[in-house]
């Protein structure tokens, strides 16, 4: 399930979204969720944390803060 996504990717087959939540919250809203989709999503949520890491060193901080993403 670690698959490399085109907008960056899980790292070494961590998985950062709960499937089951997804999957629920997606019925909810009247639609069905295909085989691929938890994949991708990961991979945003993996892009995002690095995206947000890079922002947090860049402005000399260890800490990621809710502005960084």
């Amino acid at each position: 399930m670690a698959k490399k996504s085109k907008k960056g990717g899980s790292k070494a087959g961590a998985q950062y979204v709960v499937g089951s939540k997804v999957k629920d919250a997606l019925k909810k809203a009247g639609c069905r969720t295909a085989g691929d989709a938890l994949d991708s999503l990961n991979g945003m949520v993996a892009w995002m944390i690095d995206m947000a890491a890079k922002r947090a060193k860049a402005n000399k901080r260890q800490t990621v803060r809710g502005e960084d993403f």
